[in-house]
């Protein structure tokens, strides 16, 4: 099984449309509203490919029952623990050219009694059959800025490897619980180590504290280091769709290969293809399975 956590979970709300006009009065072509966050939508991936899966971290309010409703229809078993404060809601505008435009709450304030009941308790009894965790998202106030180094030590106690996927302070002081992955995009990896090259960013990522290091780079495809190796494998093609999700399939296919000891490079290669699957579908968690099988066999 694999663990995912959501910290700052959100109702996601898709909303496409010919061309957004700012400003303006925009009439809209079709909405979509789902249970998101960056692990929840890994955990999706991860459940159409056939992995067994466990959705965990923080929800309240209407939009975390909601939220809980929407795990329940999709199938995907879930273990959230209860908060006071509101579940952050997130809108996603999709043009038909394919630009996306976000609009992300904070997130609910959580107490301190709150987070230790998820670190201290809900999390590593979360862990009990897990082979991989995967740790991604941004914090939601009130959470400390070390969460990530915790939970991650949590796991490296218990024997279970982690990906970490994160941004900010929240990315530079969980690399000091020393994952097994480490999976940020370029941006993010640039803000953290100050490279702009990608494979001299997945290097630096490694000597902060990841055993290995991933960069995903949209068309120019994912970089990797890893001890005594660095890779990079190109994007398969360029797809226009949804872009939002990209880099959660990407997570996903990672996370396989860790739990299933597969080489990186062609680790890498199954992310690059599932990650652009998945800009081809129209919601974040979801990718067009015709397109990844054609991809691998390219």
């Amino acid at each position: 099984m694999i663990v995912t956590v959501t910290l700052n979970a959100a109702l996601d709300t898709t909303y496409r449309l010919d061309a957004l006009s700012v400003g303006g009065t925009n009439r809209v072509a079709s909405v979509a509203q789902r249970a998101g966050g960056k692990g929840v939508n890994t955990a999706r991936v991860l459940a159409a490919r056939g992995r067994s899966v466990l959705v965990t971290g923080l929800a309240g309010g209407p939009a975390g029952q909601a939220l809980r409703d929407d795990l329940d229809a999709a199938g995907l078993p879930h273990r959230l623990t209860p908060v006071r404060g509101a579940t952050r809601r997130t809108v996603a505008v999709v043009e038909e050219g394919g630009e996306v435009t976000g609009l992300w709450e904070p997130g609910p304030e959580i107490s301190a009694a709150e987070w230790h009941r998820f670190a201290e308790h809900d999390f590593p009894s979360a862990l009990a059959q897990a082979e991989v965790v995967v740790v991604s998202g941004s914090l939601p106030p009130g959470v400390p800025v070390d969460a990530y180094a915790l939970l991650l030590s949590r796991a490296a106690q218990l024997g279970v490897p982690a990906v970490l996927d994160a941004d900010g302070e929240a990315l530079l002081a969980g690399l000091a619980g020393r994952p097994a992955l480490v999976k940020p995009n370029a941006e993010e990896a640039r803000r953290a180590t100050g490279a702009a090259d990608p494979a001299t960013a997945a290097d630096r990522l490694r000597e902060l504290g990841a055993a290995t290091a991933v960069v995903t780079a949209g068309a120019a495809g994912l970089y990797g280091s890893a001890e005594g190796l660095r890779w990079h494998t190109p994007a398969p093609c360029r797809i226009r769709g949804n872009p939002t999700g990209a880099g959660d399939a990407a997570t996903a296919a990672l996370a396989i290969a860790l739990a299933d000891g597969l080489p990186w490079p062609e680790a890498a290669a199954d992310a690059a293809a599932l990650a652009a699957a998945a800009v081809a579908a129209p919601l974040a968690g979801d990718f067009d399975p015709a397109l990844y099988r054609e991809l691998l066999r390219s």
